[in-house]
């Protein structure tokens, strides 16, 4: 049976690691921390692979476990934050620009940025949806509406529009 495992495991991996790996990457900032965070993910799913009822596609427990990992990451980045709360002042990271870059990885590396400023809920969606999920998939893997999940898209990309005009 485990061998049985481990070829699903491997298999649902060679499918999905991509985008595995930018759900656990939009959830911190650090390249190295993300490689980490996604080993956790992949940790997370071979444990929990023989309660797979296979109730959905396999794709959409394996982002949901992603996404629950990524957050639960997320809250233990924040009370570690919370520690320092002493300080008052702000940094705010300054974006550079590098002239060899090309418009678009300006473009896209504005997009990550401002993605990490949504608040988990709306970071979620936005994630999935530009994984090219569809909407009742979202709405599998966060609980929420369809309905609900077609606003949220509809509200969050004015948000990000906004946020990178601000940079840019």
């Amino acid at each position: 049976m485990d061998n049985d495992l481990e070829t699903i495991f491997l298999t649902a991996l060679e499918e999905n690691q991509d985008r595995l790996l930018r759900i656990s990457s939009s959830y911190t900032e650090d390249t190295s921390e993300a490689q980490d965070l996604f080993q956790e993910v992949l940790i997370n799913i071979w444990r929990a692979l023989p309660n797979f009822k296979g109730d959905s596609a396999i794709s959409t427990w394996m982002y949901r476990i992603a996404l629950n990992v990524s957050l639960r990451h997320r809250a233990k980045l924040n009370r570690e934050k919370s520690r320092f709360s002493r300080l008052k002042s702000l940094t705010i990271e300054q974006v550079v620009h590098d002239e060899n870059e090309s418009s678009d990885k300006n473009k896209l590396f504005f997009m990550r940025s401002c993605i990490r400023t949504l608040d988990d809920a709306d970071k979620a969606v936005i994630t999935l949806y530009l994984e090219e999920l569809s909407y009742r998939e979202i709405s599998k893997i966060t609980g929420l509406k369809e309905n609900t999940i077609a606003v949220k898209v509809k509200r969050i990309k004015e948000k990000l529009l906004n946020c990178i005009k601000e940079k840019v």
